[in-house]
């Protein structure tokens, strides 16, 4: 063993030390060793931020960016209207959602299905009123274990079978990996949805989770357009869209006059106003879900296209707006801003929004021009809430969001961009679209994350570049002499996903093909057996967030630690590894 040899193993293990520890922040740890590794000579200078371009961390980046565009755009909400269920236990919910995502990753990207699924996931844990936690991190392992079941699954297959055709003469076919690849996902799904995510620890991240969620609810009214959907539908048929969006229809406006507790089969007739209590989430849900409008005239869904979004504002004394209506200072024609509901503790309103005089301590919530919501609220004299990122759903570009992100995703399966191109393309086209406003772009994206992930990258390619990997494959070979088949092929997936767990996943199978071909050769056995055992190993690194694209995702949103991911991860490694190796022996005899 070499000195760099040395040194290199020593900064993982105080490295892996210290993010198990969880004492210090994982970004700072992984830069700090990072520049330690170039003050030692361990990572040439030139290299030292060479991570941070690398595609993972583009791509990790832009996916966070196209998963807030899903969101605004209201593709995540069209999906959630049919998943979301509030008497649905976390395991059922963990069980359908791993199953279409192990689906969808096996025939996309697995990194892409993760971008379309995430938001949808935090959703449905904020309605449900729990944190993003417990369902974000097996939503990740069920993507990466759905893609081992395909060529274009995941990057590591690609690589495999290109290494084949070099080294053989002939490539792996599309569905090659799925004999062995679906035994290892479907036994990592359900032991995912039965027992895994019982053992993740509770987090807290703020993602997903209402920070003034004991403020009262809005007091907000919507408008029945002349072309609604509404038009002719009894009142008491809105009872379950309304309470899927959380939403308490109190009332209706028709003809100026307001009828609290009007009969439930009461007609809707286009103009009719719904007086309804919700938060700002559930009325814009309910605000596109049922085809409504804002009550000043002008349509949510044009408003929308006119680059709008909400803020919450508290009405001290001597405000502007205080003891006057909005209508007296005319903040829709003056400030071009809708009143979309008022929050008033205690006392009832019985008149229209734009009619209700405001009183101190009131809290307004505002439809404003996205780039003037300082000034408005500045203008009324209120006092801004917290930031809880709101948004308004931009519902008319639904269909045009997901055919840009499904092309682009096709594009990249088939070979005609890369991945991180693809991504770029559909970030950029959501940003031309307004679905992601400008301002808002970098904001959407997770830096300690892609801290994290750039400052690993010059590691594990310095850990290579000294022989460092090299050493370990020859361990193998030396360790294993004399073992029968069988455990020879559990000791190289074994070691590769140790590797894939510290190396990035692709990295990891270049390393570790070369090792399965010499192995083979040495036994004078089939070398397809181990190629696949290589294929399926190289893609379950489950023990850190830093293994695998997808892992690294879910870190800042699910609030993980470090050493959060081993908890389920270490079990799930060694049920794959203990289904697959008898899988191989029968579908790739030796």
């Amino acid at each position: 063993m070499t000195q760099d040899q040395i040194h290199l193993f020593a900064l993982y293990g105080g490295l892996f030390g210290l993010l198990l520890w969880g004492r210090y922040r994982y970004d700072m740890v992984a830069f700090g060793t990072l520049l330690l590794a170039v003050i030692l000579g361990l990572v040439p200078a030139r290299d030292a931020f060479a991570g941070f371009g690398h595609p993972a961390v583009v791509v990790v980046a832009l996916v966070l960016v196209i998963s807030a565009g899903l969101v605004r755009s209201g593709a995540v909400l069209l999906i959630t209207r049919t998943l979301v269920d509030a008497s649905r236990s976390l395991g059922t919910h963990i069980a359908i959602m791993g199953g279409i995502a192990g689906v969808m990753s096996a025939f996309m990207n697995n990194v892409a299905a993760l971008a379309l699924l995430m938001p949808v996931d935090i959703e449905i844990a904020r309605k449900a009123g729990r944190s993003p936690s417990l369902s974000l991190m097996p939503l990740s392992f069920a993507t990466i274990l759905g893609g081992m079941a395909t060529l274009i699954g995941t990057p590591p297959n690609i690589i495999i079978a290109t290494f084949r055709g070099d080294a053989l003469g002939e490539s792996f076919a599309m569905f090659d990996f799925a004999p062995v690849g679906a035994v290892a996902a479907i036994s990592g799904l359900l032991f995912v949805a039965l027992i895994g995510w019982r053992l993740i620890p509770t987090r807290d991240s703020g993602v997903g989770v209402d920070p003034l969620a004991g403020l009262e609810p809005y007091l907000a009214e919507l408008r029945v357009p002349e072309d609604g959907k509404l038009v002719g539908t009894r009142l008491h048929e809105l009872e379950t869209a309304a309470a899927k969006a959380d939403v308490a229809v109190i009332g209706v406006i028709r003809d100026g006059r307001r009828r609290y507790g009007t009969g439930r089969n009461l007609k809707l007739a286009a103009g009719d106003i719904l007086v309804l209590k919700a938060a700002p989430a559930g009325l814009d849900e309910f605000r596109v879900d049922q085809g409504l409008e804002t009550p000043t005239g002008k349509s949510g869904a044009k408003a929308v296209d006119d680059g709008v979004t909400l803020v919450e504002a508290v009405v001290p004394e001597g405000a502007r707006i205080a003891g006057k209506t909005v209508e007296a200072v005319g903040i829709a024609w003056r400030q071009n801003t809708t009143l979309m509901g008022i929050a008033r503790k205690g006392r009832r309103i019985d008149r229209s929004l734009r009619k209700t005089v405001i009183e101190p301590g009131d809290i307004l919530l505002l439809l404003v021009p996205e780039d003037r919501a300082e000034d408005v609220v500045g203008w009324l004299g209120g006092m801004p809430l917290a930031d809880r990122g709101l948004s308004v759903t931009k519902e008319t570009k639904i269909w045009a969001a997901i055919a840009v992100f499904a092309g682009a995703v096709a594009l990249a399966a088939l070979g005609v961009l890369e991945l991180t191109v693809a991504l770029g393309v559909v970030a950029l086209a959501f940003v031309a679209m307004r679905v992601v406003p400008l301002s808002e772009f970098y904001d959407r994206i997770e830096w300690p994350v892609v801290v994290l992930l750039g400052s690993m990258i010059p590691l594990g390619a310095a850990l290579e570049a000294s022989g460092g990997t090299a050493l370990i494959a020859d361990g193998i070979v030396t360790l294993t002499h004399g073992w029968p088949t069988w455990a020879v092929l559990a000791a190289l997936m074994a070691v590769t996903m140790t590797l894939s767990d510290v190396l990035e996943n692709t990295a990891t199978a270049i390393v570790a093909a070369p090792v399965a071909i010499i192995i083979s050769e040495r036994l004078s056995v089939n070398p397809d057996t181990f190629l696949m055992a290589v294929a399926v190993a190289a893609s379950a690194a489950f023990l850190t967030p830093i293994g695998h694209k997808n892992n690294t995702l879910v870190l800042g949103p699910g609030g993980y630690r470090f050493g959060d991911y081993w908890r389920m991860g270490l079990p799930l490694e060694i049920l794959i590894i203990a289904v697959s190796v008898p899988a191989l022996l029968v579908f790739w005899p030796l």
